[in-house]
């Protein structure tokens, strides 16, 4: 298992979730969620800085079948215009189908309607990426995603 804080990105239309892990790479947990605009990516290389991140894992929401739709084109745009902005901290894709479905379970047991819970459930989404990511490595050996190439 490789050291180092990996920062997990939840990508919507209007918010985008933040999640990092333990500098041991062991645990997951929210960080906050940013307003889309101007800043949300100057925000994120910020924090890249500022943890000595060893890579950005952004959601890429696949359909159930594997394919790509509007929401993993959004995703992957957003990636690349973060990966161009965080060079040379390695910005990854990492399938992220249903992480929002396990982020509003999780919500929901925890007693926070979809509603409370609306500023938080994009946060919840990045930490289950971050930990799917961390458990995978752990398991197989290997750094999971794909890496998104700078120009």
């Amino acid at each position: 298992m490789r050291p180092g804080v990996r920062l997990g990105v939840d990508v919507g239309q209007v918010r985008v979730g933040i999640a990092r892990s333990d500098p041991a790479g062991t645990l997951a947990f929210p960080v906050e969620t940013l307003k889309r605009g101007k800043t949300d990516i100057p925000a994120i290389c910020e924090m890249a800085r500022e943890y000595e991140a060893l890579e950005i894992l952004v959601g890429l929401p696949l359909g159930l079948s594997g394919k790509a739709g509007k929401a993993a084109d959004l995703a992957r745009t957003y990636a690349e215009e973060l990966a161009v902005q965080v060079h040379p901290t390695l910005v990854k894709l990492i399938d992220e189908r249903l992480t929002t479905v396990q982020a509003q379970r999780s919500l929901r047991d925890s007693g926070i309607t979809t509603r409370q819970g609306r500023g938080v459930i994009d946060q919840a989404a990045a930490v289950v990426i971050v930990q799917h990511a961390l458990e995978s490595e752990r398991q197989s050996g290997e750094p999971l995603g794909t890496t998104v190439r700078t120009p």
